[in-house]
C-alpha cells in the first residue's frame, strides 16, 4: 500500500501540486491524468460552492489524485463540508496566531469540541464504513495546512509551527507583499518573512511549502527547507499553452 500525501509530506519528500480556478470536475479529471502528487481546489479566490467541491473531490477521488482544499474561510463548516466530501485534507488561509491554527486543528479532527460526525458523507462511505474505521483513517489521512501570510504570523512563527496536529505551514506570499506594503514578491522585508517560516518549519519540524511565480526558485527554496510546492494553476496552463501556441503557428 502506497504512503498517503500526509504520510509523504512527514518524510520529507518534495510534493508539486497546483491550484484549480475552475469549478469543474472535468479539469479536475484530466489534472489527475498528470504526473502531479496533489490538486488544490481554490475555494477561497474562485467560485467554488459546495456542490462544486462536492463534484471535484468526486472527480479526484476516481482519478486517484490527492485533493486539498483552500476554504475561503476557517470556520467549522467550510472545514466539514471539504473533509465530508471526502477531501485529503485542507489549506486554511491567514492562520495570525497559536489560538487560529489550534483551533484549525480541532475543527479538522474528530472528537471532542471537533469536527462533527456523520456516517453518511462520502468520507465515510456512505454508511458503509463502522465508525471506528472512519475515525482511525481520518486521523491517519487528514492533511491539515495553515497559510501563513500576514505579518502577525510571522511574528507568532514558531509558536504557531510547535502547535501539533498541523501538517505544513504555506506561506501566501503575495499575500504578505501586501501586508508589508511592498512593491514586489522580492522585497527583502517579504523575502526574510519567507526565511523565517522556513527556519521554524526546520526547527520544529513541521513542512513548509508555499507558492512560487518562478520555477527556477524552487531550488532556492528547496535549500532553506520548503518541500511542498503549488505552482500555477489551470487558468496560467491555459493561459501560457493558448500563448505558446499562437507564438507557433504565427513563426
Amino acid at each position: 500500500m502506497s504512503d498517503t500525501l500526509k504520510q509523504r509530506l512527514a518524510a520529507g519528500e518534495t510534493i508539486v501540486g497546483t491550484f484549480v480556478k475552475t469549478p469543474s470536475p472535468i479539469i479536475v479529471e484530466v489534472l489527475a491524468l498528470t504526473e502531479l502528487d496533489c490538486l488544490c481546489l481554490d475555494a477561497e479566490h474562485a467560485p467554488f460552492d459546495r456542490l462544486a467541491i462536492d463534484h471535484c473531490v468526486m472527480a479526484a477521488r476516481a482519478g486517484q489524485m490527492d485533493v486539498l482544499v483552500r476554504i475561503p474561510a476557517v470556520t467549522p463548516e467550510h472545514v466539514l463540508n471539504a473533509l465530508d466530501c471526502g477531501a485529503t485534507g485542507l489549506v486554511a488561509p491567514h492562520i495570525r496566531s497559536v489560538a487560529e491554527a489550534q483551533a484549525l486543528v480541532l475543527m479538522a479532527q474528530y472528537g471532542r469540541g471537533g469536527r462533527g460526525y456523520a456516517g453518511s458523507s462520502r468520507a465515510a462511505g456512505y454508511t458503509t464504513r463502522p465508525m471506528a474505521a472512519h475515525l482511525a483513517g481520518s486521523a491517519a489521512r487528514t492533511v491539515v495546512v495553515a497559510q501563513i501570510e500576514d505579518p502577525e504570523a510571522v511574528d507568532a512563527i514558531d509558536a504557531i509551527a510547535a502547535v501539533p496536529g498541523l501538517d505544513a505551514l504555506f506561506v501566501g506570499r503575495v499575500d504578505l507583499t501586501v501586508a508589508y506594503g511592498a512593491d514586489s514578491q522580492d522585497d527583502p522585508r517579504v523575502l526574510a518573512a519567507v526565511e523565517a517560516v522556513c527556519a521554524a518549519g526546520r526547527r520544529h519540524g513541521v513542512p513548509v511549502g508555499m507558492f512560487l511565480a518562478r520555477s527556477s526558485d524552487i531550488p532556492h527554496w528547496r535549500a532553506q527547507g520548503a518541500t511542498f510546492f503549488l505552482l500555477g494553476s489551470d487558468h496560467g496552463f491555459i493561459l501560457s499553452g493558448a500563448a505558446a501556441l499562437a507564438t507557433a503557428a504565427r513563426g
